[in-house]
């Protein structure tokens, strides 16, 4: 795979595992919400994940977990441009842009994102991917089916990984055939969006079938309910450690980028999981 180079760092794909931290700017993210959605909070907590060695900061302005209802375009801006601009004054950190509307990936961008996470794989919007390929940016393409507020409700499938493989192969020639780089291409399965627990540790276990696709892969089980499902912990701040674990799996099986809340304690899993997983330079020292 083609490394991709955005402001002063290239991800060389197969290198090391890179980790995006969440910065959900919102009053009822399942995890963190209310916690972040000031930029005072948010530029603080960026600091914290900045200076544990965080690859990418991924900011969101709506909350995706299960039965979310969809607010105004107005307000998903007023969330996240004004905390967009100011980490991009204070930070070189590549930043990404959690949206599913190509207005808000537009003004992101302008703000200072670099690269649009889009968790409906740029099917809610069909403005996404021109937009993106106008902007000249990266595009994380997520697997769902309907919305938040209906995926749990559609997790229903012939067979899970072909199904899977068949949209990003739709998703993946709708961009080229626009024009986008090979290289602006990364996907993401879509942990806990219209998959049962189970289904979630068969993603992770499975992820090495994506890989014959071609593109880097990113993986999001960060606190995630199918953890909580094994640990018989509903509260989504006390899955750390089944994340951690959900993550080294993830790296044994194949994913390049991590999407986590946990910065620091997830950086620290990744180097370890790396030094076993990867024979990479910095496991040799």
């Amino acid at each position: 795979m083609e490394p991709l180079t955005l402001r002063n760092q290239t991800f060389t794909w197969g290198d090391r595992t890179y980790v995006m931290g969440i910065l959900n700017v919102t009053p009822d993210s399942f995890s963190d919400g209310g916690q972040f959605n000031s930029v005072a909070a948010a530029l603080a907590q960026a600091d914290k994940m900045v200076a544990a060695g965080i690859d990418i900061l991924d900011i969101g302005g709506q909350s995706t977990r299960p039965g979310a209802a969809q607010i105004s375009l107005a307000e998903e801006l007023d969330r996240t441009i004004p905390v967009i601009r100011a980490l991009r004054e204070k930070f070189q950190t590549v930043i990404s842009i959690d949206t599913t509307r190509a207005t808000v990936a537009k003004e992101a961008i302008a703000a200072g994102a670099d690269i649009v996470n889009d968790i409906s794989g740029a099917t809610f919007d069909a403005q996404m991917l021109t937009v993106v390929r106008d902007l000249n940016v990266p595009i994380i393409l997520m697997h769902i089916r309907g919305t938040p507020e209906t995926m749990q409700s559609l997790t229903d499938y012939q067979d899970l990984i072909a199904d899977l493989k068949n949209f990003f192969q739709e998703r993946i020639a709708a961009a080229l055939a626009l024009g986008i780089p090979k290289n602006h291409l990364i996907l993401d399965p879509g942990i806990g969006f219209a998959k049962t627990a189970l289904q979630n540790y068969d993603l992770i276990r499975q992820l090495q079938d994506f890989r014959d696709l071609g593109y880097p892969l990113l993986v999001g089980p960060s606190r995630k309910s199918f953890i909580g499902h094994i640990l018989n912990k509903p509260d989504p701040t006390q899955r750390v450690w089944g994340t951690a674990a959900a993550c080294a799996g993830a790296i044994a099986f194949g994913a390049d980028i991590l999407r986590v809340h946990d910065g620091p304690e997830m950086i620290d899993v990744a180097k370890i999981a790396d030094a076993i997983w990867r024979p990479t330079k910095s496991a040799e020292t």
